[in-house]
């Protein structure tokens, strides 16, 4: 079942499912006649109100064609001469490579009276052209404003003669599971469609972007529906629809739209700046796991957990560190690793927040001033440019003699043979010099260890968030855990290049 974009590249989502099985038992009848009258009884009145802010976008691309194929030879007079005259030398002749122009249409809806449309970027991506058709008839060239392809949306301006038909914005946040929605959009060209469902469901994420939030819903939307509203009844956008699962390419009642309380703000931000100025903490996270948690002391798996702090960033300061647990950020719960990056990014630039962390087992707080994200990712990028090549080959490590020396005072513990991190054990695994902590020499196949990824080479950092530089120092952490009773071992784990994870080892 794929997962598709609803313009006409891609794909749409969503289907209304309002009738009711007469196979049901008849226990199920007064039900349905209460959900049949809590449904509404039309919204001829709201959609004409809203038709004409919403518009048709049609985009076209010109792609040239890379295709050197040999044309065939065609007997003279052959009836198939002509087809393959046309298909292969085209207006050109042979060897021509003009290419062909690619058209596409999706959806989009008016925010400003002045003359600003909002949409999805995957509609608009690559074009060379982009027109608006209203729903009066009237064809508008529209210029693009900005993009942000992580959240997949787009906005457009066109030169109106009058103002136009503008919608409001809804707050997204209080909507429900339920909840009655309207879709009104461009499907497969038609024009101006309306549609009709509920919210079935909030909080999705589909992998589509790093700050997936979807609201789901069942109003039917098709291909060329992406980048139109979703409506709630008082006639407010609450989301831009954006993607479908199908099978088959249509709509089977399960589609995607980005939540207002993200777009709004991403709108806001394409028109001022005509570019994202999303907020920046500059740490590494992953998840929070059961095993973690329980290493942690903590009473449930929730929030993000510190892996990593970007150098030069806005906490390299030290207010939070390496195993911190991020439980609550600017007055908002985190309940797990991937609501961080959007509760930040939904921060302003510069702001001063405070975040609500675990640390050693206590509950503490403390203020940060957010950076740029923007300006955050070229430094990671910067970084990890300099950072060596992970991947080595045993042929990489060997030394001009063809012989690997051992690193000395191999210990087995865990699963994982452990060894002091001098220059032998340096030269041999090609582990950088930033990297402290006892190394890992040989990992036991079918063990904990081996199950969760270690491999030789890596480097024990921390143990229950202790830090460790002797083999000795770890088998006495480890003895000291069995003594409490712990199932499982909190590593810090360091590879050849530095980056940093936390495991859980089972402890046998």
């Amino acid at each position: 079942m794929a997962l598709k974009m609803k313009s006409s590249v891609a794909n749409a989502a969503l289907t209304l499912a309002m009738s009711f099985s007469l196979a049901a038992g008849p226990l199920a009848a007064p039900v349905m006649a209460q959900a049949r009258q809590a449904g509404p009884e039309s919204v001829a009145d709201l959609a004409e109100g809203l038709l004409d802010a919403v518009v048709n976008i049609s985009t076209s691309q010109n792609v040239k064609s890379e295709d050197k194929a040999p044309m065939p030879q065609v007997p003279e007079g052959s009836p198939f001469q002509d087809f393959f005259d046309e298909f292969f030398k085209g207006d050109g002749g042979e060897g021509s490579n003009q290419g062909q122009t690619v058209n596409s249409l999706g959806s989009g809806f008016v925010i400003d009276p002045a003359g600003y449309i909002a949409t999805n970027n995957h509609v608009i991506e690559g074009a060379d052209d982009i027109e608006v058709n209203f729903a009066n008839g009237s064809k508008l060239k529209a210029k693009l404003v900005g993009t942000d392809p992580k959240t997949d949306l787009a906005l457009l301006k066109v030169e109106p003669k009058a103002p136009l038909k503008a919608v409001p914005f809804g707050d997204s946040r209080v909507m429900r599971i339920g909840d009655w929605v309207m879709a009104i959009g461009n499907p497969f060209g038609l024009g101006g469609s309306v549609t009709v469902g509920i919210i079935s469901a909030r909080g999705r994420n589909i992998n589509a972007g790093p700050y997936d939030n979807f609201i789901q819903t069942d109003a039917a939307i098709n291909r060329g529906n992406s980048g139109g509203p979703l409506f709630n009844m008082k006639g407010e956008v609450i989301g831009i629809n954006t993607a479908i699962i199908s099978p088959s390419g249509g709509s089977i009642g399960i589609g995607f739209s980005v939540p207002t309380e993200l777009a709004q703000n991403i709108f806001s931000q394409l028109r001022e700046f005509g570019e994202t100025r999303r907020g920046w903490l500059g740490v590494r996270i992953q998840p929070v796991t059961d095993d973690i948690a329980e290493s942690l002391g903590m009473s449930e798996a929730k929030g993000a957990l510190v892996a990593g702090i970007i150098k030069g960033g806005p906490v390299d300061n030290g207010v939070i560190q390496t195993g911190d647990v991020v439980i609550r950020f600017d007055g908002k719960d985190v309940h797990e690793m991937r609501d961080l990056p959007r509760v930040v990014a939904e921060s302003p630039v510069g702001k001063a927040v405070d975040v609500v962390l675990l640390r050693n087992g206590k509950e503490m707080t403390v203020k940060v001033t957010l950076g740029r994200l923007e300006d955050g990712e070229k430094q990671v990028d910067a970084e990890d440019a300099a950072t060596p090549d992970e991947g080595t080959t045993e042929e990489d490590t060997t030394t001009d003699s063809e012989e690997q020396a051992e690193p000395q005072n191999t210990e087995l513990v865990l699963g994982m043979g452990i060894g002091d991190l001098d220059e032998t054990a340096r030269k041999t695994f090609d582990i950088a010099e930033s990297v402290k902590g006892v190394v890992i020499t040989e990992v036991t196949p079918d063990t904990a260890a081996a199950e969760r990824g270690i491999v030789p080479g890596d480097v024990i950092v921390e143990i229950g968030q202790e830090a460790v530089t002797t083999a000795e120092e770890v088998k006495t952490r480890v003895a000291k855990l069995k003594s409490e009773d712990r199932r499982n071992a909190l590593l810090m784990i360091a590879d050849r290049t530095g980056a940093l994870r936390y495991i859980t080892v089972r402890i046998d």
